[in-house]
């Protein structure tokens, strides 16, 4: 026998949802929806839900499982599960009120507009220019993207993942004749952090963000609607300079980090040994203006790995900004000359979870194939821990979206955590949940932004740690103004800073 919890809630009856729990006799393979049933026809529960195709293929039976969105009938139940209804208004228990996403459907028009006449329309689709559309139209209707964006938790403004898919969908369909970018636009197509939690619950493994809203960005672009004002400046200044931040008006990092450190440092050319790993930095923006104290820590912290790191002269932005904003027609030239400047080297590694996922992801389909490295991933099998002294910190971690979600990267990071003596480490109740700080959205609609990190800074509160740790500067200097806001005295570091310690004499 397993116990397992239901969420259970009449509104007109009941003053608040409240759990209750059940025995249910484990079958092999059984589901939750097999659970439910067995729960209702055991101990007469009268627990109401939603099921109809029992195979995965029309979404009615989403719910959360222990916080995260799942199929009744595709989701092993276990003992210690927790189920509750999806983040929309609910009927009773599990049902919740579909009607107001049905009612935006229409409101929106979300069907295909052949009104400019069939004649101006394609005689025979081209199977090509559908290809981009083949996933996204394979949509269940289970809500479940939407019931887990962090942004429609703060923001009214954003119409959600859901019908963004939608809006892309028309907007690369030949046949369709609608503006879908200003639509899109319309509907908050900017207000997306990227942080994809919507392709991770999705039952059909639609990639809503990469897929869609990029996409739709991208045209929104191409026909002079986006992108926002600040994303533009980005464009502009990574024209002009090859770096999405100025540089410092004065101070030790004027010439910028990779200026500084080859001119103090022994290139690993001079040293390297036959045979020996050619490993490069790759160092994004951040690091090379605002953050060297990071790449510094990243060639100390190798070297007593015996790992000697090159930092490539002639490397650039990486482009995700660009990417994420629309803003592809500058992109190529990027890529080409990061490809060259990379060129040679076995591993490349970074310490920006937006570069490491761009390098990885999108590199390929401008015809650049490079070995991306994280830190944590190079670093979790290798490291050395004999050296190492005492850090006595209590400290918490909180996962980058495009490292976790992006690079598939959870486990590493923590494996190194758990690895330094004298470290504390504790989880947050959701090390993953976004910061606010991707997407172009910190930029472009700061409100968001911060009103994502007060709920980071909240949950970390709780938690009575002296530092967070991340391997994302983007992360970090959001979770650092959102903590400051709310009045805490707490450093941010990245994971690189914190193994500095561990590893002074």
């Amino acid at each position: 026998m397993i116990n397992i919890s239901v969420m259970r809630y009449q509104p007109l009856q009941d003053e608040e949802p409240h759990l209750e729990s059940y025995f249910v006799k484990k079958k092999d393979k059984m589901k939750v929806l097999d659970a439910l049933n067995y729960i209702n026809q055991h101990h007469q529960a009268n627990i109401a839900y939603r099921c109809s195709c029992r195979a995965g293929q029309c979404g009615s039976c989403a719910v959360k499982v222990n916080g995260e969105m799942a199929l009744a009938c595709k989701r092993e139940i276990r003992d210690g599960d927790v189920i509750e209804p999806i983040n929309l208004p609910v009927i009773k228990d599990l049902v919740v009120d579909r009607s107001e996403m049905d009612s935006k459907v229409k409101e929106m028009g979300l069907f295909l507009d052949d009104e400019c006449g069939i004649s101006e329309c394609p005689a025979i689709l081209d199977p090509e220019e559908l290809t981009n559309t083949k996933k996204l139209r394979s949509c269940i209707d289970c809500y479940s993207c939407l019931s887990a964006c962090p942004v429609l938790t703060v923001n009214d403004e954003f119409a959600g993942p859901y019908f963004m898919r939608y809006l892309s969908k028309f907007a690369m369909d030949p046949r369709d004749c609608s503006n879908r970018a200003e639509e899109g636009f319309d509907e908050g197509l900017y207000c997306c952090t990227s942080c994809s939690k919507c392709v991770e619950v999705c039952p059909k493994e639609i990639n809503t963000f990469g897929g869609a809203i990029e996409k739709l960005r991208e045209i929104a672009c191409q026909e002079g609607i986006g992108p926002l004002p600040p994303h533009s400046l980005v464009k502009e200044l990574i024209e002009k300079t090859g770096r999405s931040v100025e540089p410092p008006e004065e101070g030790p990092m004027r010439d910028g980090f990779i200026k500084t450190v080859n001119s103090q440092r022994v290139k690993a050319k001079d040293n390297e040994e036959d045979g020996k790993e050619k490993v490069a930095l790759f160092t994004g923006c951040l690091m090379d203006y605002r953050l060297p104290e990071i790449g510094m820590a990243l060639i100390d912290v190798l070297n007593k790995h015996n790992v000697i790191v090159e930092v490539p002269s002639q490397q650039v932005c990486c482009g995700s900004p660009l990417i994420r904003t629309g803003q592809t027609d500058a992109v190529e030239k990027l890529v080409k000359q990061n490809a060259k400047a990379l060129e040679g080297y076995d591993t490349i590694i970074t310490v920006c979870a937006g570069c490491g996922a761009t390098l990885k992801k999108d590199y390929p389909e401008y015809g650049a194939r490079l070995n991306v490295m994280d830190i944590s991933e190079y670093l979790a099998d290798k490291l050395n821990t004999e050296d190492m002294k005492p850090v006595n910190m209590k400290v918490t971690y909180h996962d980058p979206c495009h490292l976790v979600r992006g690079q598939g990267i959870r486990e590493e990071p923590r494996e190194i955590l758990k690895k330094i003596k004298g470290l504390e480490f504790v989880e947050m109740e959701v090390p993953d949940q976004c910061c606010g700080a991707g997407g172009g959205v910190r930029a472009g609609k700061p409100e968001i932004a911060e009103a994502l990190g007060r709920e980071k800074a909240k949950m970390i509160e709780k938690l009575g740690v002296d530092a967070v740790i991340t391997i994302c500067p983007f992360c970090e200097n959001n979770i650092r103004a959102s903590l400051e806001k709310e009045g805490l005295d707490l450093e941010v570091m990245n994971i690189l800073k914190l193994l500095e310690k561990a590893y002074q004499s």
